[in-house]
């Protein structure tokens, strides 16, 4: 069956890292563009960051210069990597593979002193 498995949440200190990973069964994330996405406590979801089909990478203003996507080489996983993390960032995490419109089922990340 077609799954998205998100790992690597968990609880860090405000400045700490995390890396997350979204590993892809059942399809493939070659020529499909894929993304991140959050949601925090009373805030709707909101795009982190994006790959494009072509490799071109788009993030939020809020992280930018923080956060880091990429693929790896066999196209199974993506990730997030995650520096200088603020208790803003707290949310559940989420990755999404379009068309045909994919999610996994999140990962918490907890960022607190």
């Amino acid at each position: 069956q077609v799954r998205l498995v998100e790992s690597g949440g968990g609880l860090v200190q405000p400045g700490g890292s995390l890396r997350l990973s979204c590993t892809a069964s059942g399809i493939s994330l070659l020529y499909k563009a894929a993304g991140w996405y959050r949601q925090a406590p009373g805030k709707q979801r909101e795009l982190v960051a994006r790959v494009t089909v072509g490799g071109t990478t788009n993030y939020a203003d809020s992280v930018k210069g923080r956060f880091t996507v990429s693929r790896d080489n066999a196209k199974t996983t993506m990730y997030l990597q995650m520096n200088s993390l603020k208790p803003e960032d707290t949310a559940v995490y989420s990755c999404n593979v379009e068309r045909p419109n994919l999610w996994g089922q999140g990962t918490q990340v907890t960022v607190s002193s």
